[in-house]
């Protein structure tokens, strides 16, 4: 990616358009409209497509709006049997999971929208949704409290019946309330997770055996939480429209953060903050509010150096891309450079000496994303023998209290 891509930040709202913002410039790029997206509605499919889920203020129906990045009109409608907020798609872009007020989960094949299975998971609403960092595992929480995973490549295998008992889920008791967000850690870290939840606390998870690591306690409701480069440290997302920083330090179980331990930054939104992201190398974080303000920190000092918009309404989301779609780079409106396509605007290649060194670098991260990718393959590989091994044992367990 050339210095002349930057990240490209894009904001939800339940009554108003996306609109996607360069982060370098805080200039908006271009909005999408036609869509009204609840909580966690907004994901991004590949480097493709844009979804958003999609409440109709007349019917009250569901249904999942897929954008290009060249059109500011939705390039699909897909209905839903029900209501649908949090979304996330797998890593190459091909299928979408959608979570419905009924607890079920649907997968959707992208982009022709086709429902390939739905499966119950929660006894209330789906509240959040996250791939595993290896993307061999869907991980949902849910209004009622409970976190469940299931691997993906059984969601998407044929049933003759489309019910979940055949899946390998698990699921396990988590929170006192609604669980607001799930963050994976990498493979490395053993399976590790992190959620957060109305209940104020934000626990570690050892996720395949669901021993709870470590939990921290706020003042406030947690509504997200985002690493930090070491993955020594987390950023909480506070109700109190405060960010928070604390320590992952997993080595007491059940170890619990006195207020006085957590650092607070300074500045605050006026409203609750919805999501955070880490960008530019997890020296930056962005955060979006209620307030319909997205502020851009540095994580070194915890102070705000620009912000994005300043009357946007109500967000409900927000998500993070790179500058690169498709291969086609996103800039700046030029009349003199770009070609407009309703939405982004596509940058003509000029093929330079820094972009042939730029292209080097990216074939050194290529290299280096290989090695990365076997070894979540092998990690992927330990954990479905270890998810094996507690389902056999649960099935003796089962087997031996019958008798």
């Amino acid at each position: 990616m050339s210095s002349s891509s930057h990240p490209i930040v894009l904001t939800s709202t339940p009554d108003g358009p996306i609109t996607a913002f360069d982060a370098a410039s805080g200039v908006p790029l271009s909005h999408f409209y036609g869509s009204r997206s609840p909580c966690h509605g907004l994901a991004l499919v590949g480097n493709s497509f844009i979804a958003a889920s999609h409440i109709s203020p007349a019917t009250v129906s569901g249904s999942i709006h897929l954008y290009n990045w060249w059109s500011s009109a939705a390039l699909h409608n897909f209905l839903v049997p029900e209501p649908v907020a949090p979304l996330v798609a797998s890593p190459d872009g091909l299928y979408l999971f959608a979570g419905g007020l009924s607890g079920c989960v649907y997968a959707l094949s992208i982009p022709s929208g086709d429902i390939l299975r739905s499966f119950s998971v929660h006894d209330k609403p789906v509240s959040c949704l996250k791939i595993s960092e290896d993307g061999s595992l869907l991980i949902s929480g849910g209004d009622d409290g409970t976190i469940a995973f299931v691997p993906i490549f059984q969601i998407l295998e044929p049933s003759p019946d489309n019910s979940c008992g055949s899946l390998m889920m698990q699921r396990f008791i988590a929170h006192d309330g609604s669980v607001t967000a799930i963050v994976s850690c990498p493979a490395q870290c053993n399976s590790t997770i992190i959620s957060c939840s109305l209940d104020s606390t934000v626990k570690i998870w050892a996720l395949l055996d669901r021993t709870n690591l470590r939990t921290v306690t706020f003042p406030c409701a947690v509504m997200a939480v985002a690493l930090d480069q070491m993955k020594r440290e987390f950023f909480a997302a506070g109700s109190d429209g405060f960010i928070y920083k604390a320590s992952m330090n997993v080595g007491s179980k059940n170890l619990v953060n006195r207020g006085c331990e957590l650092i607070r930054w300074p500045q605050k939104h006026e409203g609750g903050i919805v999501s955070i992201v880490t960008l530019n190398e997890l020296k930056n974080l962005v955060s979006a509010s209620e307030d319909g303000r997205v502020y851009i920190w540095e994580i070194e000092t915890g102070q705000v150096i620009m912000e994005l918009g300043n009357d946007m309404g109500c967000i409900s989301d927000m998500v993070v891309a790179n500058g690169t779609v498709q291969g086609s780079k996103v800039g700046k409106r030029s009349n003199s450079s770009c070609d407009r396509y309703g939405g982004l605007y596509r940058v003509e290649p000029s093929w330079s000496l820094k972009d042939t060194l730029d292209i080097e670098d990216v074939l050194r991260v290529a290299a280096k994303d290989r090695t990365r990718a076997i070894d979540m393959l092998e990690s992927a590989i330990s954990m479905y023998e270890r998810l094996l091994e507690l389902i056999l044992k649960e099935a003796q367990r089962g087997a031996g209290s019958q008798q």
